[in-house]
């Protein structure tokens, strides 16, 4: 496994090529997209996904961008053509959910696409690739 490792805000990432740097990255962006913070008087965690939302068409892009991302590593791992398309699926829904002005956020508090994408990737992780499981604290 590579060492190597990118500081980020909330500790440090690998950059490495291997799966279980693939999965922790994936896994921060996840939890960045879509679990940052949780709304004051509920229990409903939020990310930038749904902030994202709230600028224009720009926004709901720039998340769809980064979902292409997610579905980018997931493919370098060897993730099937359908998987992949699965995952461009379920970001196209969410970007198209985005592009309502200012009202395309609220969708989003129900359908993630980075958290229904995380899933894809780690059953494909936990079957091909076992060493990479974490449990989650």
């Amino acid at each position: 496994m590579n060492q190597r490792t990118t500081p980020l805000g909330f500790g440090h990432l690998p950059i490495g090529r291997d799966p279980l740097s693939v999965r922790r990255r994936v896994e921060a962006m996840e939890r960045v997209m879509e679990g940052l913070f949780v709304i004051p008087g509920t229990n409903r965690k939020v990310g930038m996904d749904v902030v994202l939302d709230l600028i224009p068409f720009a926004g709901s892009t720039v998340a769809a961008a980064i979902g292409g991302w997610m579905a980018w590593e997931a493919r370098n791992i060897g993730m099937s053509k359908t998987q992949v398309a699965r995952m461009a699926g379920n970001i196209g829904f969410d970007w198209a959910l985005g592009m309502i002005p200012w009202v395309g956020a609220i969708p989003d508090l129900f359908f993630r696409s980075n958290t229904r994408n995380l899933r894809i990737i780690r059953k494909h992780l936990d079957r091909h690739y076992p060493a990479t499981v974490t449990l989650d604290g």
